[in-house]
């Protein structure tokens, strides 16, 4: 078993507070750690205020070199990353790679935006009292950051706060989720190895009251957080002055056309519905196929869906494992079962096994269901008929909901329709809404968030335009 201390203000320290990291597949205790208190957070929040000036200061040549380091180090140790977050996580092996992968690249595009900080010069004799008046505007650091990341993508949706605060020149706190802290701790050692000040950046593990620090302290300038929207919107309503950028999931549509590559549809959305469970922000859940097609695509689908292979997420050849606890297991076994009740039709899957939940698929799904209209965050997804795509658009849009949407389809005047009336952040042609490329700007629409991530944007955020006037 290993033993991690947490990171604050540049040094590694323990508590009074034990953290046990269990693995969801077995619960065979991984490691232990810690929980920050009060006065651990506020020493962090100091040390990183006093390193303002300091972080403004760095010139993008360091800050380049640092988020590079940090990129090729996380490269370099891939394996031994991956198998802590699939410890910690459970994610499938091959997922739980994947994903620091995409870690070491969000550090290297963030070192390259690190080299792009905007600027510009804007004469001012538009009016005649701006004859030769001309304006420079800079982008300064907003200042101190709080990131809040979830379980999900332990190592990867941190990063995508760390990384941009650090090109931006800002000092951030984040707290990972108490469940899957391991990644980010190991992330830390690595940080720690760099020449970037030490505590502009500290890993804490939180319990929920003093994390929630992280929202109602004025000091920090911007809350980045990403998590469940009854949480994130709670948020919204206590986080005071602060900037706030909300990622929060949703129920995705993908939209299957006749005009679609039927094959290349359907090993795609095999991944989107049941990637890592299902536990996936962007999780492909609702699937919206042309009504000629519809047998056929619900036919081959359950057929690849049962050859899936289930058990020890560490095994490279495990598609689908154990959720990351049981009570979630079990709520969504139950939201399965109400959905039969009200006339859902069971085409596969639907048993629960402790923490494993099958991988399930519905049909004759409605809005009244909350595996059709909440954010299940499982292996199941329902799957409806369309005549038009005017009517795929609109039980797309049937939602609280609006993150990403899948639309596969070889007509382009379809694909124009969906891109200009389809609510949501991102479109994604040819693919399920579970893709996602590190550097496009990543939010959604109604209750799926506020802002965007995506390295260059959440810099945005973190980056204060002044203007000199001369």
């Amino acid at each position: 078993m290993n033993h991690y201390s947490i990171y604050s203000a540049g040094k590694f320290i323990t508590s009074n507070h034990i953290l046990e990291i269990k693995n969801p597949f077995d619960d065979f205790l991984v490691a232990t750690t810690y929980l920050a208190d009060e006065q651990i957070l506020e020493e962090a929040i100091t040390k990183a205020l006093s390193l303002k000036q300091e972080l403004q200061d760095l010139s993008s040549l360091k800050k380049f070199n640092i988020l590079k380091q940090i990129s090729e180090e996380i490269t370099s140790k891939k394996d031994y990353l991956a198998k802590i977050l699939c410890l910690e996580s459970g994610k499938p092996m091959k997922y739980a790679l994947a994903e620091i992968e995409r870690s070491a690249q969000t550090f290297l595009i963030a070192a390259e935006e690190s080299k792009r900080i905007p600027k510009e010069c804007m004469s001012l004799d538009w009016t005649t009292n701006g004859e030769r008046k001309e304006a420079i505007v800079h982008y300064f650091p907003i200042g101190l950051v709080a990131g809040i990341a979830p379980f999900n993508f332990p190592m990867n949706l941190a990063v995508h706060k760390i990384a941009p605060a650090i090109a931006s020149g800002c000092a951030i706190i984040l707290k990972p989720a108490s469940r899957t802290p391991l990644s980010c701790l190991e992330l830390a050692k690595i940080i720690d190895q760099t020449d970037l000040p030490k505590g502009a950046v500290s890993i804490l593990p939180m319990d929920r009251e003093t994390g929630n620090l992280l929202v109602t302290d004025q000091r920090f300038k911007l809350l980045s957080f990403t998590g469940s929207p009854d949480i994130g919107w709670k948020m919204k309503t206590q986080c005071g002055k602060k900037k706030i950028v909300l990622e929060l999931g949703g129920n995705a549509a993908t939209i299957i056309s006749q005009t679609a590559d039927l094959k290349d549809a359907l090993n795609k959305s095999l991944m989107g519905a049941f990637a890592y469970s299902g536990q996936i922000c962007i999780h492909a859940q609702r699937f919206i196929v042309h009504a000629s097609i519809y047998h056929m695509f619900t036919d081959q689908l359950k057929a690849l869906t049962l050859q899936l292979k289930n058990g020890d997420p560490l095994n490279m050849s495990t598609d689908v494992s154990n959720m990351i606890d049981e009570s979630n297991a079990i709520r969504v076994e139950e939201w399965i079962q109400e959905a039969i009740q009200q006339g859902a039709q069971l085409i596969c899957g639907g048993k629960r096994t402790g923490s494993f939940m099958e991988p399930t698929i519905l049909i004759n799904c409605n809005h009244n269901m909350k595996v059709y209209s909440e954010e299940v965050f499982g292996p199941v997804i329902c799957i409806n008929s369309y005549e038009t795509i005017a009517e795929a658009i609109s039980q797309a849009n049937n939602t609280r909901f609006g993150l990403q949407c899948g639309v596969f389809t070889s007509d382009i005047a379809e694909l124009d329709q969906c891109f200009k009336q389809i609510e949501v952040g991102g479109v994604i042609h040819n693919h399920v809404p579970t893709l996602r490329y590190d550097q496009m700007p990543y939010g959604g629409v109604k209750d799926s968030g506020l802002g965007r991530e995506g390295v260059k944007y959440a810099m945005l955020d973190m980056l204060e335009p002044k203007v000199l006037v001369k």
